[in-house]
């Protein structure tokens, strides 16, 4: 079943297959998603994450012991956001010889690893027929929801990215000179480690958003539309996206 159809299942347990790195709990509920993103919550921390569509992968059938929601690769949880795992490739240094062969001794000999136990085997035989069941209904779900795909990505795009021309570069003057005078501007009350800025434009429908350590420091990190939805992002200096920043920011 497409992963478009995840909301259908609100309400109902699931596991990440690979489970994300990092959290120990692997119990999730759907609670709301967009055109780019599902937001999920751990049944025991209670912890709420968004999950970006495209590392979503199919849908179990088989629901015995638990629903399964495929990953289409190894995810981590580190500094709020989830990200593709990256493995460390670590040199091991060719083994030397004992001291107990230098004297003339027998090498120390090392068991071989015990194979996987009978719980395990079971665990694996369920999840691969699992995935079985699900790749084989797939191409089915995929034409039903195309339709629906569409239409939703037709919905969520009021601004196109390219017509602001903004940069996380820029700071209240350079949105000034490309879009003009915001009909209103504000900063976000409260005092904390990040300072934002909100500048109206109902002609484009969007509210433009700056963020710093402190106001004279603040620059573009994206664009909210009338309802508050994220209509545009940048990244910044490392490659880090901003739509996770722009998600958990609320209405002010």
């Amino acid at each position: 079943m497409a992963t478009t159809d995840l909301q259908k299942f609100a309400g109902r347990p699931f596991s990440f297959y690979p489970p994300i790195l990092n959290i120990e709990h692997n119990e999730w509920t759907y609670q709301e998603g967009s055109w780019s993103e599902v937001r999920v919550r751990n049944t025991k921390t209670g912890q709420d994450l968004w999950i970006p569509r495209r590392f979503l992968g199919e849908v179990s059938q088989v629901d015995k012991p638990v629903m399964i929601v495929g990953l289409e690769q190894e995810l981590e949880y580190a500094a709020g956001m989830v990200a593709p795992h990256r493995r460390r490739v670590i040199e091991i240094p060719a083994a030397g010889k004992s001291a107990e062969s230098e004297v003339g001794g027998e090498p120390e000999k090392i068991p071989p690893p015990s194979g996987p136990s009978a719980t395990e085997r079971r665990i694996q035989h369920l999840i691969l027929l699992t995935l079985a069941v699900a790749v084989s209904v797939a191409f089915l779900a995929t034409l039903l929801t195309r339709g629906r795909q569409s239409s939703e990505r037709v919905s969520f795009e009021p601004v196109l990215q390219a017509e602001l021309d903004l940069t996380a570069e820029d700071d209240y003057f350079a949105v000034v000179r490309k879009l003009g005078q915001p009909s209103r501007d504000r900063w976000k009350p409260g005092a904390g480690e990040r300072q934002f800025r909100a500048l109206d434009y109902p002609a484009l429908g969007i509210t433009v958003i700056l963020m710093g350590a402190d106001r004279e420091s603040a620059r573009y990190i994206g664009a909210k539309d009338r309802q508050w939805r994220t209509v545009h992002s940048v990244k910044l200096p490392g490659g880090v996206s901003t739509d996770s920043i722009l998600r958990s920011l609320k209405p002010f």
